[in-house]
């Protein structure tokens, strides 16, 4: 089938199609073969960088783009691709949204649903013995760290240098009790193992803003990144001595941490910039400063001024900040000779929706409140880890087999009992309308998705982990009352899964082309392997789910 392709040029739009690019390409391929690179860019990819800019959509790159306000952004995508119709694979929470770009999957193979979920499976961190009840309320945020233990404040960017083992359950695996971190959470391999095992000497890193919880990315063998930089952006600011995410500006200064480690791996440098090492062959990191900005009330000039993406003032000076960024790394790459050798690739774990706030409707977790109700979760909400014996976040003293419900702008439920599906399934649709005790799901854009559906596409609750129920609300729709946020992600409302999608490598000698395919961003990773030369099937994810490389990436020359 053939894929079509635009690109601007003399005020003209021309189409290409898939096959007839391939030949331009092929021809561009024997030339460079016959006399060496030509240019500043052309050649092969020998370095990916990586980059998350949390809560980018596709409208915020086409607006600054053409408003030339990201200006670096712009030069990547005139001498690269620009996917316009690119989105999260169902799910847009950081975790499932960073497994789709590392793994090739979505949750239904990687396993991951949020960062604070649930599986039937485990037991509890006080558990050793694997002697107790099963089902687990599993929470891989800031309280990883060993600074939460106890309840204790998180003080520090490392995260206190090591797990908080009251965060950290267990499993029974082939009869014995073991620890389950994150790492052996993910069911699924990374990008960074793939590298590690099939291209030698390879070095990877990753920085991310939980300094524990994001140990997943290591994938099962919990080695996948050499570099893993432990950043923890709930942590005190040592200058200020306030948190990072106070405000949007507060946020730049973690970020700049991010930015400083990476300029520190194209140096030749560990994150830290210490000790001499090579250069990552696959590095990156998350970027905050966009989605703080973006979720800050629209009465505090946070998010964005209407339907059309017209960003406020936050949005505004993130963006920039952002952009400024990239060109830092850009520079820095160039600086070092490594520009003409490497990949880079901007996009975002997730989007955050509603970015229209006539939208906007905060009720509270009525989702929540009317399970307790009709006592499908206990009525005074001691369930899962809103029932530590301590009062304390995630110190291993909450109910083991209660079930479980995770809301934000979508609702996860796991039942206590789940013989009662049917029963909880028509309690909800019997009260869809936003009127109480109404969970607002009224709309033409929500559905309450379970049994055969559910599993076809994120799996059976059978095996433990997946939701009984997902409830995606109408667009716009956060289960909170918290006057502190006017956006939120997590579901697969629109402006939560709709990304923006930048892509210079080497390899592309035909650049400031759009892509208007639909794509999801699980076609990140195997692509990423494919400018490599190596193998995509070598992603268990990619193998089980038959993800494709991306449009116009498909083989090495393109």
């Amino acid at each position: 089938m053939e894929r079509a392709i635009r690109r601007k040029q003399l005020g003209k739009l021309v189409s290409f199609s898939i096959a007839a690019l391939a030949a331009i390409h092929c021809a561009d391929a024997s030339a460079d073969d016959d006399h060496g690179n030509r240019g500043d860019r052309h050649g092969d990819t020998k370095h990916v960088l990586l980059i998350s800019f949390d809560g980018l959509h596709e409208q915020d790159v086409a607006r600054c783009i053409a408003g030339n306000t990201c200006p670096n952004l712009a030069v990547l995508a005139k001498s690269g691709l620009t996917y316009t119709n690119a989105h999260t694979p169902g799910l847009s929470d950081s975790f499932p949204g960073l497994t789709a770009l590392l793994t090739g999957g979505s949750p239904k193979t990687a396993g991951l649903f949020y960062d604070v979920s649930y599986d039937r499976t485990l037991y509890s961190p006080s558990d050793p013995t694997c002697s107790g009840k099963q089902g687990w309320n599993v929470v891989f945020d800031e309280t990883t760290g060993i600074d939460a233990e106890n309840g204790g404040v998180l003080k520090n960017l490392n995260g206190g240098g090591a797990f908080n083992p009251q965060a950290i359950p267990h499993a029974m695996v082939n009869g014995a009790c073991v620890p389950v971190y994150p790492h052996n959470y993910i069911k699924t391999n990374t990008l960074f193992e793939v590298v590690k095992e099939d291209r030698p000497n390879a070095r990877t890193a990753w920085a991310d803003k939980h300094a524990w919880g994001y140990d997943w990315v290591n994938g099962p063998s919990g080695k996948g990144v050499d570099d893993l930089a432990r950043t923890e952006i709930n942590s005190i600011d040592p200058v200020t001595q306030t948190y990072y995410l106070d405000t949007y500006t507060h946020t730049e200064v973690f970020d700049n941490i991010h930015v400083q480690e990476l300029i520190n791996e194209i140096d030749g440098l560990d994150s830290t910039g210490k000790t001499s090492v090579p250069v990552p062959t696959v590095f990156g990191a998350n970027f905050q400063t966009l989605s703080v900005a973006q979720k800050s009330p629209v009465a505090d000039n946070g998010g964005y001024l209407d339907a059309d993406f017209t960003p406020g003032q936050q949005v505004s000076g993130a963006i920039t900040y952002l952009d400024n960024a990239l060109g830092r790394l850009v520079s820095e790459l160039k600086t070092k000779n490594l520009y003409s050798s490497t990949t880079i690739i901007v996009t975002a774990k997730h989007g955050q929706s509603p970015t229209d706030h006539t939208k906007l409707v905060k009720n509270g977790d009525t989702l929540t409140k009317l399970l307790e109700t009709n006592n499908y979760l206990n009525s005074a909400g001691n369930f899962g880890q809103n029932a530590t014996t301590t009062g304390n976040l995630n110190d291993g003293s909450g109910l083991v087999g209660t079930g479980f419900v995770q809301t934000d702008d979508v609702g996860l439920i796991w039942l206590n009992d789940q013989s009662q599906l049917s029963a909880v399934v028509k309690t909800l649709k019997d009260n869809l309308s936003c009127n109480a005790p109404g969970i607002c799901a009224d709309g033409s854009q929500a559905y309450i998705l379970y049994g055969p559906q559910l599993a076809a596409r994120f799996g059976s609750p059978l095996q433990g982990r997946t939701p009984d129920i997902i409830v995606q609300p109408n667009p716009g729709v956060i289960y909170t009352s918290s006057t502190a946020k006017d956006e939120e992600h997590g579901g697969n409302a629109p402006d939560d899964s709709h990304l923006g999608l930048v892509i210079e490598a080497p390899e592309i000698h035909h650049g400031g082309l759009t892509i208007d395919d639909r794509v999801l961003t699980t076609q990140v990773a195997p692509t990423i392997l494919r400018l490599l030369d190596l193998d995509p099937n070598q992603l268990h994810s990619v193998a089980i789910e038959g993800t494709q490389t991306l449009p116009g990436i498909g083989s090495r020359r393109f």
